[in-house]
């Protein structure tokens, strides 16, 4: 399993656009329904910053959401956009849980 927190402050006036392309990332995930990969995107109070949580079965899971054309447009826009606060990626490892992962 590979769990993976990503967070970064745009641009206010790119806010709303990147929650489109967030948008446009979970309906595609949603139409491909694989099993191996749960994906969430927060926005915090200050109506700039973003936090995803991605939890992936497995490597080639990751690889799957790297390559829908979704998440290509969100990434590359998102690179494009003159960030206030660049992405901090971390890799979490899982101590404990109520709910079973993979």
């Amino acid at each position: 399993m590979k769990v993976v927190r990503v967070q970064y402050t745009t641009r206010p006036e790119y806010a709303p656009i990147n929650e489109q392309n967030i948008a446009a990332v979970v309906a595609e995930l949603k139409t491909l329904n694989h099993p191996g990969i749960k994906y969430g995107a927060w926005l915090l109070p200050d109506g700039k910053t973003f936090m995803h949580f991605d939890q992936l079965e497995s490597e080639e899971a990751h690889q799957i959401l790297q390559h829908l054309a979704s998440f290509k447009k969100f990434a590359d826009e998102l690179s494009a956009s003159d960030l206030e606060v660049e992405p901090k990626l971390e890799i979490l490892n899982l101590v404990a849980s109520t709910e079973a992962y993979y």
